[in-house]
């Protein structure tokens, strides 16, 4: 019987996870310590706190499987909580979960798991893998279920997934829908059946960037002026990473219309506000590509594209540039591409690839 890792989070899907495949596999379960938990906030419900960690031993324990707890404190906070701080200084907006996935699911653990002699490891992501005989390649695809479309598909954070870690990675979960998963953990006595959802990012639980990279940092982000698009200086800001392109509330500036942040410039320290229209955006340049069902991009595909993981994927045209680079045209004007997120290519329900945007 071959052997699998099962990431286990504390909630509800890994624990799932871990119950669909309990017959299948010797499983182990093994839980993440990424913080001290001095990010822990009462009433904020985040992943990896102490709690998520008893939670999943628990369950473990029931089905009479090891459970074991990894620090991975020192890699988490190198590979995704001091790029989050350096990527917000630099006006960029990061996407911690897809580093986390990256560097600790996916790398760290599954090295973890590989020298341990596991054939596996699993996790509770709504996606699915699948192998083209004909490719030659390992496919990540969207998460379905019996009747089709499934709105907890996470296929866009997982975009980062080489070939050799699709070929060692299970997702159980990939054609279920959240409320059979509930039901399998009702009707298996699992603590955590009613647990709700994990909401932001585990190490930010009140959402307040701006003030744990301050106090992260002990830096004050310094307050400038504030332009619209020809440049004309029209009030004043309190600290360029308190603001997000698309904002509109909290500006501090009362513009008699409907006003949003465009753009930051970090060197000049300014934050670039204008009208809805002038968030549009066709275009977009990402890096840091990785290709999931093609090799590499060496001619121009039309596919659909999505630069939120919130959103539906729009059509448009994916350019190889000579450096590496690609150059996106979409077919109709996109809101808020923003610097520093992900931009994640799909032919249909398979993801073609992913890069970081840049401008």
């Amino acid at each position: 019987m071959k052997k699998v890792m099962v990431a286990m989070s504390g909630g509800v899907d890994s624990s799932a996870a871990l119950v669909v495949l309990k017959d299948k596999y010797e499983l182990i379960g093994v839980t993440l310590k990424l913080h001290d938990g001095e990010y822990e906030q009462s009433g904020q419900k985040t992943c990896c706190s102490l709690s998520d960690i008893e939670d999943a031993k628990m369950v473990a324990s029931r089905f009479d499987i090891m459970h074991y707890v990894y620090n991975f404190k020192e890699i988490f906070l190198e590979k995704v909580i001091k790029n989050f701080i350096d990527s917000y200084e630099h006006c960029l907006t990061p996407n911690p979960c897809i580093d986390c996935n990256r560097y600790i699911k996916f790398e760290g653990l599954l090295e973890r798991a590989v020298s341990l002699g596991c054939d596996y490891i699993a996790t509770g992501h709504y996606a699915r893998i699948e192998y083209d005989d004909e490719k030659g390649r390992w496919l990540l695809k969207k998460a379905s279920s019996d009747d089709g479309e499934n709105d907890k598909d996470q296929s866009y954070v997982l975009y980062n997934l080489t070939q050799e870690q699709l070929s060692h990675v299970l997702f159980p979960l990939g054609k279920m829908k959240k409320t059979e998963v509930r039901r399998i953990a009702e009707e298996n006595g699992l603590i955590n059946a009613a647990k709700p959802d994990s909401q932001d990012i585990c190490f930010v639980p009140d959402g307040n960037y701006a003030a744990f990279i301050e106090k992260n940092t002990g830096r004050k982000s310094l307050a400038g002026d504030v332009v619209n698009t020809d440049g004309k200086v029209v009030g004043r800001h309190d600290g360029l990473i308190n603001y997000t392109i698309g904002q509109r509330k909290g500006l501090g500036i009362a513009f008699g219309k409907p006003t949003y942040v465009i753009g930051k410039n970090s060197v000049e320290n300014t934050l670039v506000v204008g009208s809805e229209q002038e968030l549009l955006k066709k275009n977009l340049i990402a890096d840091d590509l990785n290709w999931i069902s093609i090799p590499e991009l060496t001619e121009p595909i039309i596919c659909k594209a999505k630069t939120r993981y919130r959103m539906q994927e729009q059509p448009c045209v994916v350019y190889p540039e000579p450096d590496g680079k690609v150059y996106v045209e979409f077919n109709e004007p996109q809101r808020a591409i923003t610097p520093g997120q992900r931009v994640v290519f799909y032919d249909g329900d398979t993801v073609i690839g992913g890069g970081i945007i840049l401008e």
